[in-house]
């Protein structure tokens, strides 16, 4: 056996072990253990738009006191044993670990695109397989101009039960998440999904048994859902959260799904009530900001992770 087989053999021996022990026991679970939460300050370097290789983002999130950072699919899907072996090392050194990847499946649009997509995924999930990534997450238009809801409720329903079903394959969870946003919901003719009972409902119907919700404070509170509605869940419905806040005086009905604030920045969205009850159901996944910032996009790289670190601090400083 030549050096490079030998070190490529190794590289695959010891793969699993790294990608497990990144996937659910690396040292983040443990130095969180002792708190009040199990849920993980996680980075999603995209969220605050700029972009950043993997290796990257691993460093940013260390570098900034982040918990998890999320997975890049893409870039894990192309990544040969070896080098992944390193980056899960990396992310293990550095007491990380993942939290969600994106879908790179378009089920919005005509059977064509779909198709393609799917014919894809396969390879996809099996790069998030092999590093240890066992949750993704897409999200939901909440209207159409030619479906009506029961239409496209079966269309949904069929396409994202394929999707789940390579998802789960290859061991990983899916969260949808319900778009809610007042203004964008009725940006077209017919309506759809836009509170947590409906999705429940989608959920229930594509019974793959590996789907769960993509919770956002923002949609939550502009469905009109409640502390209730999250208590009614459990861990293991719930799959990754995004969290953010609103602008201030702007009518509740008149705020834009693409003009957000920083985790706990004005008050507007009660993250008290939403973070508590995510914290009483055991909730041990991924919380990343989402803020939609123009002025956090005009910060370099590490300023942008230090505010949005400092933010979310402030939230989980809620969790009572």
């Amino acid at each position: 056996m030549n050096p490079m087989n030998r070190r490529t053999f190794l590289a695959n021996a010891t793969l699993a072990t790294l990608a497990s022990a990144a996937g659910l026991s690396s040292p983040a679970t443990a130095a969180i253990a002792g708190t009040a939460r199990k849920m993980t300050l996680d980075l999603v370097v995209g969220n605050l738009g700029f972009g950043a290789r993997q290796a990257e983002a691993i460093a940013l999130a260390h570098r900034h006191g982040f918990e998890s950072v999320g997975a890049q699919g893409d870039e894990l899907e192309r990544m040969a044993a070896e080098p992944l072996h390193a980056l899960l090392g990396d992310l293990r050194t550095n007491g990380l670990r993942w939290g969600a990847a994106g879908v790179p499946v378009e089920f919005r649009r005509d059977d064509a695109t779909f198709a393609k997509g799917l014919e894809r995924l396969p390879k996809f999930a099996a790069g998030l397989q092999r590093a240890g990534v066992q949750r993704a997450s897409t999200w939901i238009m909440p209207c159409h101009d030619t479906l009506t809801y029961l239409q496209n409720f079966k269309l949904h329903a069929t396409r994202l039960r394929q999707v789940a079903q390579v998802l789960r394959d290859h061991g990983v969870r899916l969260g949808l998440e319900y778009v809610a946003t007042q203004t964008l919901r009725t940006a077209k003719r017919l309506p759809f999904i836009h509170t947590m009972i409906e999705m429940r409902e989608l959920i229930a119907e594509i019974a793959t048994g590996n789907v769960g919700l993509a919770l956002d404070s923002w949609h939550w509170w502009q469905a009109g859902d409640t502390e209730a509605d999250l208590l009614a869940l459990t861990n293991e419905e719930v799959v990754s959260v995004d969290l953010n806040d609103a602008p201030r005086g702007i009518p509740f009905n008149q705020q834009q799904d693409g003009h957000r604030e920083l985790p706990a920045a004005t008050g507007v969205i009660d993250l008290a009530t939403f973070l508590n009850a995510l914290n009483r159901i055991g909730y041990d996944g991924p919380i990343r900001a989402e803020p939609f910032s123009q002025a956090l996009k005009s910060l370099g790289r590490d300023q942008a992770c230090a505010v949005t670190a400092e933010a979310m601090r402030k939230a989980f400083a809620l969790i009572r």
